[in-house]
């Protein structure tokens, strides 16, 4: 018998294997180095890992230009432009967080560097999943993302509250990947394959008489999703798990799992079931009439900030999903356009947050924010800027990128969604404009001033030049998108 070894495409897989061999390579010095790694050399390995991925980014994207999306390793992992676009999302997520964190293990006397080994090795299992094109290697990439984010959602052991938020998370993450690698075996017996180029040729090629098979994989494989980008009503973990998860971590969850996730999402759905679109259209409108609306309305209640940012990443989802419901080819640009510039907005609004926790990550009432602005203005105008953004106010980039998916929305025939949008957006902005104005509330003046750590205060810088610059210039990064999507392998 023959082994039959398949093809490699190096290139295709630089990012995945850098940020696997920097975790790695960070595991074996702390093993084996008689002095401990410390936490500068970890963030110095990870922002350099995430300067490499955007190096090879350029090369990839120049590759493509030439000669075409291209498929590897017996056509289960992809290079399109969609990729290339995404990894850079991770890239850049993973170097502001890397940045915040490592402040705030300073403060918090963390050694070592099991943080950034936990985070690379999560975001490698996200870039997986952005490039998977077979359902059993989104499987291994949601295992990989969720297994090191496990760990570091109770990774603070000095508070209770966050190892049961990461025994929460393991559990129900664990149900969730069941389900979905159940719905998966479902479809490769409703379709004979795991791959999703494979699959959409069959359901192209051939009229299946009974189709149950693959309505019953395809809704697991949705619940699966919707349980990963915290869509109602799957979303009861989310709260909780940012609420007690280290702050950085949050960050993480709210920017790097969001791009993985919503990737291998749209993969699935417009790569493999693009010609069950009538099928699985009804869904995703209960699915983001519920998220939009539960999202909004929740948040008006919640005093504690970081369960208030829960419930408007709820929201986010929910306007993120209107481009996968559109299932078009501006609604796959506008997505990945809303989560490119949603992921460094809001881990700059998490370096905030975790500013204002304090040592032992524990003040996150939005009463300690009474009177920021006018104590410290760049810090609180900073804020205000990125709430702003995720408002959705003009001249913000958030206004855009809601615009951009509403937009898709209309064109393909979802007047009626949209309007749901847009009326849980007005709902949403009551918290957040209550969140600005708590900022410059005069009744505290005199309070605590917060130091600004030089890297937090950087991260802060990015996430408010893209709100702001991105917001008055869209132009470039839509158009990066929108040729993105293009070389999206069909």
């Amino acid at each position: 018998m023959n082994l039959v070894v398949p093809s490699i495409h190096y290139l295709a897989l630089l990012p995945i294997l850098t940020f696997f061999g920097a975790s790695l390579a960070l595991l074996v010095m702390s093993a084996l180095v008689k002095t401990k790694v410390t936490i500068n050399w970890a963030t110095g390995v990870t922002v350099a890992t995430s300067i490499a991925t955007l190096v090879y980014a350029c090369f990839q994207w120049s590759y493509i230009a030439k000669h075409g999306p291209t498929t590897t390793v017996a056509h289960a992992i992809v290079l399109d432009g969609f990729s290339v676009v995404a990894n850079v999302v991770i890239a850049v997520s993973v170097m502001l967080s890397a940045l915040v964190a490592h402040d705030w293990a300073k403060r918090e006397r963390v050694a070592g560097a099991d943080f950034h080994i936990l985070a690379l090795a999560s975001s490698a299992g996200a870039l997986l999943m952005v490039q998977a094109n077979d359902l059993i290697v989104i499987f291994l990439g949601l295992e990989i993302l969720s297994i090191g984010l496990y760990v570091l959602v109770g990774f603070d052991r000095h508070r209770a509250t966050s190892a049961e938020a990461a025994l929460k998370y393991f559990l129900l993450g664990g149900f969730a990947s069941a389900i979905f690698i159940y719905g998966a075996a479902l479809v490769y017996g409703a379709t004979g394959s795991t791959n999703l180029s494979s699959i959409s040729y069959f359901l192209g090629a051939n009229v299946i008489l009974r189709p149950g098979l693959l309505y019953a994989g395809g809704a697991l494989l949705l619940i699966g999703f919707a349980f990963k980008v915290a869509a109602v009503p799957f979303h009861l973990w989310s709260p909780d798990v940012y609420e007690g998860a280290p702050t950085p971590v949050t960050g993480i969850m709210a920017s790097i799992v969001k791009v993985g996730a919503f990737a291998a999402f749209l993969r699935v759905l417009i790569s493999a079931l693009g010609t069950q679109l009538d099928t699985w259209r009804p869904i995703l409108f209960v699915l983001v009439v519920l998220t939009c609306v539960v999202g909004a309305s929740v948040a008006l209640v919640q005093r504690n900030v970081k369960r208030l940012l829960a419930y408007s990443s709820i929201n986010q989802a929910g306007f993120m999903l209107l481009g996968v419901w559109s299932g078009s080819a501006r609604g796959v640009a506008s997505t990945l356009f809303y989560l490119m510039t949603y992921a460094p907005v809001v881990v700059a609004t998490f370096a905030v947050v975790t500013l204002i926790g304090g040592t032992g990550d524990e003040l996150h009432s939005i009463d300690h924010y009474r009177g920021l602005a006018r104590r410290q203005p760049w810090l609180g105008g900073a804020l205000a800027v990125l709430l702003f953004s995720q408002l959705g106010a003009p001249l913000t980039v958030g206004f855009y990128a809601k615009y951009s998916v509403l937009a898709a929305t209309i064109d393909s025939g979802g007047g009626a969604l949209a309007l749901v949008a847009i009326l849980s957006a007005a709902i949403a902005a009551f918290f957040y404009l209550r969140w600005i104005l708590t900022l410059y509330a005069d009744d505290d003046v005199e309070g605590t001033r917060v130091h600004v750590p030089l890297f937090t205060g950087k991260v802060i810088a990015v996430g408010v030049i893209v709100a702001i610059l991105f917001g008055l210039w869209p132009g470039p990064l839509a158009t990066w998108t929108q040729h993105a999507t293009l070389l999206f392998l069909p």
